[in-house]
């Protein structure tokens, strides 16, 4: 008889999540919206493979934008994405300030109206 030897369960599951600076860079541009009347709320999820951050325009709605990061797609198509209410992906990249500038221009749009 063998016995394999498990290793001990520590009740901690690797996650994804967003790094502060990061987190300054996306609550910089929420802040922008937010003053601008466009978004009202957001959600923060940290999975295993993903962390996202949601923006809503109420509270009770799906989400307008998702921002997600995927540390394994760094290597392929960029590890930060921004996705629209549809699951359309509007931009992919690495350099997150890069990616969020897609939402940056519906912000131009919101101040000249």
């Amino acid at each position: 008889m063998t016995v394999q030897m498990v290793p001990p369960f520590t009740g901690r599951h690797e996650q994804v999540a967003f790094h502060r600076t990061e987190l300054a860079i996306v609550l910089g541009l929420y802040g922008r919206m937010v003053a601008a009347g466009e978004w009202r709320d957001y959600g923060i999820s940290c999975l295993r493979d993903v962390a996202v951050f949601s923006v809503f325009r109420r509270t009770a709605e799906h989400a307008l934008y998702r921002i997600e990061k995927r540390p394994k797609l760094r290597l392929r198509q960029g590890q930060y994405a921004v996705i629209g209410m549809d699951g359309q992906v509007l931009k992919r990249g690495d350099d997150l300030r890069q990616v969020l500038r897609v939402l940056e221009r519906k912000l131009i749009r919101a101040v000249e109206n």
